[in-house]
């Protein structure tokens, strides 16, 4: 029997506590998670793809039926390659189903074999983005429980901004 791999797909720029939720609450369902990180030449990113790779990294390195790689072009075609016929999609309102529904629609039409698979984080982090910790982080708000430490670390290093209490500048 061939394995069950499923793809998670996202900008992850930063990766918060709500991507992780998604990716250890799919791990029984499948046999491995691949965490696909794309690359949009479209979007301003804080971190580049290598370095959000790195950190995504960092953060499974227990996992052994997880992994990461990088990705440019269709999703559906990524996932021939790597031989995946399961999307995971995190929904966090109504306000994100239709936008997910057609990607899901149209990933179906780009390729049948494709199915893609919602799954709701916990309520802590159902209103949680990647643009929202960055835009947070900006202003001076405590990201505590909200995203990994090294993430944390990493937003410190990348933003020049002191630590969350203390003085700026």
């Amino acid at each position: 029997m061939p394995k069950r791999i499923a793809v998670y797909p996202g900008s992850f720029d930063p990766i918060h506590n709500g991507h992780l939720d998604i990716i250890e609450r799919c791990r029984p369902l499948f046999d491995e998670v691949l965490i696909a990180v794309l690359h949009n030449e479209g979007k301003q990113a804080l971190f580049s793809v290598e370095e959000r790779v790195e950190i995504i990294r960092e953060r499974i390195v227990h996992l052994p039926d997880c992994r990461v790689e990088s990705f440019t072009g269709l999703l559906v075609d990524f996932m021939d390659r790597v031989g995946a016929r399961a999307v995971v999609r995190g929904l966090r309102a109504v306000s994100d189903f239709e936008y997910e529904f057609q990607m899901a629609l149209m990933n179906r039409r780009l390729n049948p074999r494709v199915e893609t698979v919602f799954m709701m984080p916990r309520e802590d982090y159902s209103y949680l983005s990647s643009r929202l910790v960055k835009e947070v982080y900006a202003l001076g708000g405590d990201l505590s429980g909200l995203v990994p430490e090294p993430v944390l670390e990493r937003l410190r290093q990348r933003l020049r901004l002191a630590p969350v209490g203390s003085p700026a500048g």
